[in-house]
């Protein structure tokens, strides 16, 4: 079992990584009080129901699986499950389930009554090694992604790595683009493995805790992303717009290893295509790019008429350039 702690002050909290981590949920968590679990149809119930024993009083909440639930829609449901079943601000909710999941359920816990405990237990690879740490939250806005959400930290994430045996080789494989992401910009060692070696269930935990490193330090320095953060969103501006306009048929992580394509320099490029094609990610899509790039207006990380561009020449290395959105779409248009 190894334990990280992301020191954020009064903010700061552990994330725990191990496996059979679940069964002693009590032993992370508080759970004496009552407790809101959401989770979604994709996730094997026995976990849910493992938290929901180890607390005071739960209830369960199961929502749909897949993107379409980060919305108005459902944040309002949940809202209200919480109302009704009597939630106050000493209670908590514990999100089970992948990024979509933590993501809801995180916006969820900071909007009601301005903010309740918050627990992640992430059951996916991408979630694991992102998304459940780091403290944004949110739900999307029509097709734009996480367009309404808050910067609020959970209290704990516990990692279970016993859940990625029920995950698909898929997304596996879309869990290891980010990882890969981070290891482009921050770890040599970590692409190497990558690179070099196999991927196993014994190097999956390496991944993962080499990741979340790559990810608790960057948060700590810039926790609200005003600075070195941005350079977690490598490959997301341009696969963010492939995410839109591919319209759930390809996963979060699928679309941000085809948007770091373009964003290494020639040497490396081949290098990363390789590495893609070896975990089983795809290295071409056939969309409409200038339909995909219409998104990058709308993209959160835009200021104004600009965006932060992160570029990979060196790995382990990463460049920040502010770029009009027009001259970032015609050197898109021009690298794909």
């Amino acid at each position: 079992m190894t334990v990280l702690n992301l020191d954020l002050g009064k903010d700061s909290y552990n994330i725990t990584v191990g496996r059979g981590l679940i069964d002693r949920a009590s032993d992370f968590l508080n759970l004496k009080r009552r407790t809101i679990i959401v989770t979604d149809t994709g996730v094997p119930k026995e976990y849910s129901l493992k938290v929901a024993k180890a607390a005071k009083e739960a209830k369960i909440i199961t929502l749909p699986e897949g993107e379409a639930t980060k919305s108005f829609k459902y944040f309002e449901l949940l809202l209200t499950e919480m109302l009704n079943y009597g939630i106050t601000r000493s209670d908590c909710v514990v999100a089970v389930g992948g990024g979509v999941i933590g993501d809801l359920a995180g916006f969820a816990a900071a909007s009601y009554m301005r903010g309740i405990d918050f627990y992640n237990i992430p059951t996916t690879l991408l979630s694991q090694v992102d998304s459940s740490v780091g403290g944004k939250c949110a739900i999307n806005l029509g097709t734009t992604k996480n367009t309404v959400g808050a910067f609020y930290q959970p209290k704990a994430v516990i990692c279970d790595l016993d859940t990625l045996k029920t995950l698909d080789k898929r997304q596996i494989s879309a869990g290891l683009a980010e990882a890969l992401k981070m290891a482009m910009t921050s770890d040599a060692k970590l692409f190497s493995l990558f690179e070099n070696s196999e991927i196993t269930d014994e190097s999956l935990e390496e991944i993962v805790i080499s990741s979340l490193k790559i990810k608790t330090a960057v948060v700590m320095s810039d926790e609200k992303e005003t600075g070195i953060r941005k350079i977690l969103n490598f490959g997301h501006s341009y696969g963010h717009g492939i995410e839109a306009e591919a319209m759930g048929k390809l996963y979060h992580g699928e679309c941000v290893a085809l948007g770091m394509i373009p964003m290494v320099n020639k040497e490396l490029k081949p290098r990363l295509i390789k590495i893609l094609k070896k975990l089983g990610l795809q290295t071409k899509v056939d969309i409409d790019i200038e339909k995909a790039l219409s998104h990058v207006v709308n993209d959160k990380k835009a200021d104004g008429d600009m965006i932060s561009a992160i570029f990979v020449n060196e790995i382990g290395k990463y460049e920040i350039r502010k770029m009009k959105i027009d001259e970032f779409c015609d050197y898109i248009k021009q690298n794909v």
